[in-house]
């Protein structure tokens, strides 16, 4: 997900968005060729989009909760240390002792960088930040953090 639409703009159909992603305008179709986007331009709170197939307000109203995605082949490639959110999520979590955690569910940014809510085998959750002195490693199958972040 790069964006999602959070309402309407205007009477025209012009939607605002909250980015998740730096560079939109990078992509022109969204949703598997749903969505066409004609323009893209800084609001107040966020972005505001123009799609071609979205006419008027109540159509822009219509769009609020959806999610703007396209196909991972459309993402650039990540460079070393670099990582997708969406890959994240899912993945088993253990310490670097080798004990099993728990799984990640959501990754977020509060402004000071990624933190990544795990959430526990046995219930409850806990949030670690994503620097190398919390998190040691990830892969495709699995995210390892330092014990001491993941007692309590």
């Amino acid at each position: 997900m790069l964006a999602a639409v959070i309402g309407a703009h205007g009477l025209a159909g012009e939607v605002r968005l909250k980015r998740f992603a730096d560079d939109l305008g990078a992509y022109r179709v969204f949703n598997g060729g749903a969505l066409t986007l004609v323009g893209l331009r800084e609001g107040p709170n966020g972005a505001i989009a123009r799609f071609a197939e979205v006419g008027d307000r109540n159509a822009a109203e219509a769009l609020r909760g959806t999610q703007l995605t396209v196909p991972r082949s459309a993402l650039p490639p990540l460079g070393e240390g670099e990582y997708y959110h969406v890959d994240l999520i899912g993945l088993a979590v253990e310490t670097d002792a080798g004990l099993a955690v728990g799984r990640v569910v959501a990754v977020e940014n509060f402004g000071a960088g990624d933190v990544i809510e795990i959430e526990r085998d046995g219930g409850g959750r806990f949030m670690v930040p994503m620097r190398p002195e919390a998190v040691i490693a990830w892969d495709e199958a699995r995210l390892v953090v330092t014990a001491a972040f993941a007692e309590g």
